[in-house]
């Protein structure tokens, strides 16, 4: 049977809907740091990944050949970080579109020497349109997405039918979708998705205890200290 991480090295042509996708995010300028610059200009051309038409090589990527997991949004990048470290047997690809939180990933990357992370700086549907082989991935992550919170503005959410079915076609068999939000409005909203989606299966009664590659971040110790929900979700290619 041919390994699928292997499998369909060619731009996937059916995905053309994506050209004109609702961004889910906003284009911020933010303030990158005289260490977060140094690592742009350091460590960009060895962990940095260039967007292109042309599907990735995962093997020749990371030079060896392992599972790999795509986050789309690492913000800041600490999770990310932790869990590459934590997880060096897993390769692991983080697609984010602002500057500072890339040049803030990079600069933990050279400090914590993690060799089994790459990152791409651009929209995370073009790059699983275009760079992203089908049935490659053995996880994707998504943590706190945008939650939108304004009615008017729901239809932004990342989180939405058509693009999870897009989603789950670049999982291998068993490949896992994890999320996690602190709105709770968009934690139902995802879990209602999710469920719908005929090619995942729920691994938990609804939502999930939080698995432990999935680090707390700073602010979600805050949010639970005074109170707040985190939910997250643990799903399943069938």
């Amino acid at each position: 049977m041919t390994d699928p991480r292997h499998a369909n090295l060619q731009r996937d042509p059916t995905a053309a809907e994506a050209h004109g996708h609702i961004r889910s995010y906003v284009r911020r300028a933010g303030r990158v740091t005289e260490a977060q610059q140094r690592a742009l200009e350091t460590l960009w051309p060895r962990f940095g990944v260039a967007y292109t038409e042309s599907a990735l090589d995962f093997p020749a990527l990371f030079e060896r050949d392992a599972p790999t997991i795509l986050e789309i949004g690492f913000g800041m990048g600490g999770a990310t970080a932790d869990i590459a470290a934590r997880h060096p047997e897993n390769n692991y690809i983080g697609v984010e579109i602002h500057p500072p939180g890339v040049g803030n990933l990079l600069k933990l990357i050279g400090e914590q020497q993690l060799h089994n992370l790459r990152l791409i700086q651009h929209d995370a549907v073009e790059v699983l349109r275009d760079m992203i082989p089908l049935g490659s991935l053995a996880g994707v992550h998504i943590y706190f997405p945008d939650p939108w919170h304004k009615k008017r503005h729901n239809k932004r959410r990342l989180i939405q039918p058509a693009f999870v079915a897009n989603l789950c076609r670049y999982l291998g068999k068993d490949g896992y979708l994890h999320c996690a939000t602190d709105w709770e409005e968009y934690a139902v909203q995802m879990l209602e998705v999710l469920s719908a989606e005929p090619s995942l299966y729920n691994t938990a009664e609804g939502y999930a205890q939080r698995p432990e590659w999935r680090p707390l971040t700073k602010f979600e110790q805050r949010g639970l200290r005074l109170g707040h929900g985190v939910w997250d979700l643990l799903f399943r290619k069938r």
